[in-house]
């Protein structure tokens, strides 16, 4: 596979501008509360901050996708905050999210249809027929189990902070459970995909 190969992955994957465009609003949601201790204006900084985030994506024409998505993430998050009254549920989607594509992907995984493999397959031009390719569905297995596992992981940190009231220590889960180990993830992908030649027609 070849490095033309490895950015048609990273970028079907979010890449990192789309990891980065939705961590920054919530980063500047925690800092805002502690500052303030006020959901209204944590939601219109955060909000401003998204809004400005796809302002410079459209300015270096570059794809809106994420950012349009985190705009709308950022928007829902903190109109749920302030509709319950509660921070911490500013970070409840991310855990409804989290629960829901751990699922998907295990299930994926257990009909071998690993959704990694799903996804990708029609990019690199093999479709479906990975899956006559025992070596190369084997691929498309163990990387699907790795963002289960991320998934995993998320939850498994996030949840019980959630339910302590733990704020600031979610919200700085949040961060590195986010860009570092959305980036391991895509790397740890990579690695196992590229290991295997791309499934070829008979």
């Amino acid at each position: 596979m070849q490095e033309e190969d490895k950015a048609k992955v990273l970028t079907a994957l979010g890449g990192k501008k789309g990891i980065i465009d939705s961590t920054i609003p919530s980063i500047i949601f925690l800092l805002t509360y502690n500052i303030t201790n006020n959901l209204r204006v944590c939601l219109y900084v955060s909000l401003a901050t998204a809004a400005l985030l796809m302002f410079y994506r459209l300015i270096k024409r570059e794809s809106l996708m994420y950012s349009i998505s985190g705009f709308i993430g950022v928007a829902f998050c903190g109109w749920l905050a302030w509709r319950t009254g509660e921070a911490k549920d500013y970070f409840a989607p991310s855990l409804w999210k989290n629960s829901a594509f751990m699922l998907v992907y295990l299930v994926s995984i257990l009909i071998k249809y690993p959704l990694i493999g799903v996804l990708l397959g029609p990019i690199l031009g093999e479709n479906l027929r990975w899956r006559k390719d025992p070596k190369r569905l084997a691929a498309y297995t163990k990387a699907t189990w790795i963002w289960f596992a991320l998934f995993a992981i998320r939850l498994g940190v996030q949840y019980p902070l959630f339910m302590a009231d733990q704020l600031n220590a979610l919200g700085v889960a949040n961060i590195f459970l986010g860009f570092p180990l959305y980036l391991a993830t895509l790397w740890g992908t990579w690695m196992v995909i590229k290991s295997v030649p791309i499934a070829k027609a008979s």
